[in-house]
């Protein structure tokens, strides 16, 4: 109107946005650092998420440890943000997150402190995991007892 200023909108990121919305999902929240670039609202409609989930699906084998998780959405099955300390066969450890859609008796199984065998992309260092479902068991297990030998060590 006459004599007002407009104030300029300050520009906020998806980040910042999702945060506002959900707190819970926030990197601070979440226990990850500022490479983490946030929970897709729908990994289906995102092409960065789907070509992640793509590359997570042919990744690398570690063990994860569940730290917490957060439903995000129960549009047929749930879909949850897992928080697993991930440890690798290298030796590495990090705060991992895993966006996946479970099934109620999934959902309903999940306990801190439970292991779970995970993919992740070494080359990319942005926190996020997938469930390794597909895992051989028996590799599963080399890779524990290969970690186990090495915190005895």
């Amino acid at each position: 109107m006459f004599g007002s200023r407009k104030k300029k909108k300050q520009k906020l990121s998806f980040s910042d946005l999702v945060e506002q919305l959900r707190p819970d999902l926030s990197r601070e929240s979440l226990g990850v650092g500022p490479d983490f670039p946030g929970v897709a609202p729908n990994p289906l409609l995102s092409g960065d998420a789907r070509t992640r989930n793509a590359e997570l699906r042919a990744g690398v084998l570690a063990l994860g440890v569940l730290v917490d998780w957060r439903e995000v959405s129960s549009d047929g099955s749930p879909r949850v943000v897992l928080m697993l300390d991930v440890e690798t066969a290298e030796g590495h450890s990090f705060r991992g997150i895993a966006d996946e859609d479970l099934t109620i008796t999934e959902l309903t199984r999940l306990a801190p402190g439970q292991s779970m065998p995970v993919r992740y992309r070494p080359t990319v260092l942005d926190h996020y995991v997938a469930l390794a479902r597909d895992a051989d068991p028996g590799r599963v297990q080399q890779l524990a007892d290969e970690i186990a030998r090495r915190r005895g060590a």
